[in-house]
């Protein structure tokens, strides 16, 4: 039998081993760990959030699952994006989650990291797909090229996103953006918002949820690959209360005032923007629009679907393990899995995309999401009476690493 028959079949009998612990964090060992085989509901952190840990028996060795199960039906639960208040920025989950008021949460979008690609250019920490928080649009996507973690499964692209609807029920759509810039002499496409990269020959728009990063970023790479060089050809348009107040012929950095977008464009891009003189009369306008249509998201995050309707997605990867973090729900909606995996020594085997669907697919999942791994997956929670969260998984890295964004849950109970 070949190493990976043994890996899918492994996959397709993931056997949970529920715990009783609900350990902290604390050096290599897991804390108060029960023995394997020890069944338990889990603890309730508040009415409708509950958290527990179990064993999965993956096939590159025994990995350890963190869960928190939200009952999204109980009117005291809700949840929202977390984020550190700008999207080119980047913070630890129990620093977010603390900051928020949140009674737990995890990891989310994978995210600008490093740019050892672009020598002198300043990693944005901005992250890859499209982001809502408090039922506002934060950010588009990226350009599938220009993304960053593992390939994308066959059939999925970076407008994927997890999110839930004004009816409190979660659910995948995809997120695009529409925009457009008027000016006097007609109409622009709008290529991006508030994205680390822009598609060539595109105008993108910046406003003040971007941040103080640079926009040279956006500027660098290609619509075919991520680690071509940065072009020159760019021009940049300032625009407060709907008419041109500068221009530049780089981008730049520093905080974007809230009555003010800053739009910066790129080889053909630039050149439109170039007709623009300070002074005259520009509209700036764009949506996130959902591919489903119909109820409003509250929050939405991005990522890659893994599981669609209780089927896995074709082509998921069943060879490479790792520490991941996931979400599920239920065919209804009503119930969300929030699931990261342990980076202790003993389980930083991990497990496979196509392992990690199953496992949420036999928690009760229809339909499931991977998000940002490694050394990023971390579950936090607030013990009930505690005034702040503790982190439950044990990063791999060794500490939490600042993170662009997650998934907070919260009660009001």
């Amino acid at each position: 039998m070949t190493h990976r028959r043994r890996r899918r079949l492994a996959a397709s009998r993931t056997a949970l081993t529920i715990l009783t612990a609900f350990g902290t964090l604390a050096g290599a060992a897991l804390v108060g760990a029960a023995p394997a085989g020890a069944a338990s509901d889990g603890t309730t952190l508040a009415p409708g959030i509950t958290y527990r840990q179990f064993d999965i028996d993956a096939g590159a060795g025994e990995a350890h699952a963190h869960l928190l199960t939200i009952d999204l039906a109980n009117p005291h639960v809700s949840l929202d994006l977390l984020y550190p208040g700008a999207v080119a920025a980047r913070a630890t989950v129990s620093g977010l989650a603390d900051a928020a008021g949140a009674a737990a949460g995890v990891n989310g979008d994978f995210f600008d990291i490093s740019e050892t690609q672009h020598p002198g250019v300043d990693a944005t920490g901005a992250s890859v797909g499209p982001a809502v928080a408090h039922g506002q649009a934060l950010k588009a996507a990226v350009p599938r090229a220009q993304r960053f973690g593992p390939a994308l499964p066959p059939g999925t692209t970076t407008t994927d996103v997890l999110g839930m609807g004004t009816d409190r029920r979660a659910r995948l759509d995809r997120l695009t953006l529409s925009g457009a810039v008027d000016t006097p002499d007609g109409q622009l496409a709008l290529g991006g918002l508030n994205q680390y990269a822009l598609p060539q020959n595109s105008v993108g728009a910046y406003t003040s949820l971007w941040g103080s990063a640079s926009r040279e970023r956006a500027v660098c790479g290609t619509d075919t690959s991520r680690a071509d060089g940065c072009t020159t050809d760019t021009y940049e348009v300032t625009v407060r209360d709907g008419r041109v107040v500068s221009t530049s012929d780089h981008p730049g950095s520093g905080a974007v005032p809230a009555d003010t977008t800053v739009l910066l464009g790129r080889e053909a891009g630039a050149d439109e923007l170039r007709k623009l003189s300070p002074g005259e009369q520009v509209t700036v306008r764009h949506e996130l629009v959902p591919a489903t249509g119909g109820v409003p998201f509250v929050f939405a995050i991005g990522g890659y679907p893994v599981l669609r309707d209780g089927q896995a997605l074709p082509g998921l990867d069943d060879t490479v393990s790792a520490v991941r973090t996931a979400a599920g729900f239920s065919s209804s909606g009503r119930t969300l899995f929030l699931l990261a995996l342990d980076g202790a020594s003993a389980y930083r085997t991990g497990m496979t995309v196509a392992e990690e669907a199953d496992t949420l697919r036999t928690l009760g999942a229809s339909d499931a999401f991977n998000f940002d791994g490694g050394g990023s997956s971390e579950l936090v929670a607030r013990p009930p009476g505690a005034s702040r969260v503790t982190v439950r998984n044990h990063p791999s890295g060794g500490a939490e690493r600042p993170v662009a964004n997650g998934i907070g849950v919260f009660s009001t109970s």
